[in-house]
């Protein structure tokens, strides 16, 4: 069995994103790019059951190398994001609560909070297409673009990082986000931040690692 110890990780963090509530069953999935090949989640297996063995390893083209159980079936889009971004080298698939509404509700997550400048400013929607399908990646290429995050209409969420730690900083926080948009669009018209501020803030975050994983 080759990568023992990403293995584990994916599985710890799996956990981790089911006790925090970012996704519930077996709904979501994770991945990490090792050298030329990806490990990741399989399809259907509640995550207390996962084991090292049941990860699934893939190369680059999405063939399935090692592994009995049948990979997620959001390889497209892991595979996708990892061709398109070099320097993302994990990605977590999530179906939270208030990312999900979101999705529903915008074309892109509005400047309500500096917070989105890890992902890269305003977090897009990717069109709808069935899970697992070509045209969801496709779409999900669409909307990454400058970007560590999108949100999937009807869906659910996605965010990538140089680690697993910076896709689960960046899912958290895209969430939380989320959730104060939501919450501040029912209570009435949220103020939002002006491009120049939000820009200020971006270049601060990022130039100083006021978050751990946020300078390049």
């Amino acid at each position: 069995m080759q990568y023992p110890t990403p293995r584990r990780q994916i599985i710890d963090y799996c956990m981790k994103m089911l006790d925090d509530g970012l996704t519930l069953g077996t709904s979501g999935n994770i991945s990490v790019r090792v050298d030329d090949h990806v490990l990741i989640t399989p399809s259907g297996v509640p995550y207390p059951d996962l084991t090292p063995e049941s990860i699934c390893l893939l190369d680059m083209a999405g063939h399935q190398l090692e592994g009995d159980l049948k990979p997620s079936t959001e390889v497209p889009f892991h595979e996708l994001i990892y061709s398109r971004d070099p320097k993302a080298a994990a990605v977590i698939h999530t179906h939270p609560v208030y990312g999900t509404v979101a999705g529903t509700l915008c074309d892109s997550l509005p400047l309500i909070h500096y917070m989105l400048a890890p992902h890269g400013g305003s977090v897009r929607v990717a069109d709808y297409a069935r899970f697992g399908t070509q045209e969801l990646a496709d779409n999900v290429s669409a909307a990454m673009a400058g970007r560590k995050a999108v949100l999937l209409r009807n869906h659910g969420a996605a965010c990538w990082g140089k680690d697993l730690a910076e896709a689960y900083m960046l899912c958290d926080y895209l969430e939380w986000v989320c959730k104060v948009w939501v919450i501040a669009r029912t209570a009435g018209t949220p103020a939002l931040l002006t491009t120049d501020q939000f820009e200020e803030a971006m270049t601060e975050i990022t130039g100083s690692g006021y978050l751990p994983g946020s300078r390049d």
